[in-house]
């Protein structure tokens, strides 16, 4: 069974977050819980993030978090923060549906790159990422800061 009895939609309404939770977790298990996710995803809406969504009988399968973005290095780019399909709904083409939308989604706002990041130990998420097309073109490096409060 393939990912596409129902449209994708994003989840916009709150009640339609607090349903993505359980989704989300199982890729960022560092959230404490619900009302974490929910707070921070409406600062990052802030700056343009949205999640879409497949859904099954009213409930998250796959989800994607994004945001448009420009920067010198690509221009105008679709960043996708977060890519999750649940364990029960692996191999059924969510993740492919999922990206396909998002490629729309930058080709509409005239982006012309679709960009995300993922763990260098993480090669079945590299090998799905060469399936659908993309390339590496990149290391991240990064390292912690502790941040001042004033």
């Amino acid at each position: 069974m393939t990912c596409n009895a129902t449209p994708l939609r994003h989840a916009d309404a709150p009640e339609d977050l607090r349903a993505c939770f359980a989704v989300m977790k199982q890729l960022r298990p560092h959230l404490r819980d619900e009302s974490e996710f929910l707070e921070r995803v409406a600062r990052q809406a802030g700056d343009g993030y949205r999640l879409l969504a497949e859904w099954e009988d009213g409930k998250a399968i796959a989800l994607a978090g994004y945001r448009l973005q420009e920067n010198l290095v690509y221009g105008k780019f679709l960043y996708v923060d977060d890519l999750v399909t649940t364990e029960e709904a692996r191999g059924r083409q969510c993740g492919t549906r999922l990206l396909d939308a998002l490629t729309a989604v930058a080709e509409r706002a005239g982006c012309v790159r679709l960009v995300l990041d993922t763990g260098l130990a993480n090669a079945l998420a590299q090998r799905f990422y060469f399936r659908q097309g993309m390339l590496s073109s990149a290391m991240r490096f990064g390292k912690p800061v502790t941040p001042q409060v004033a």
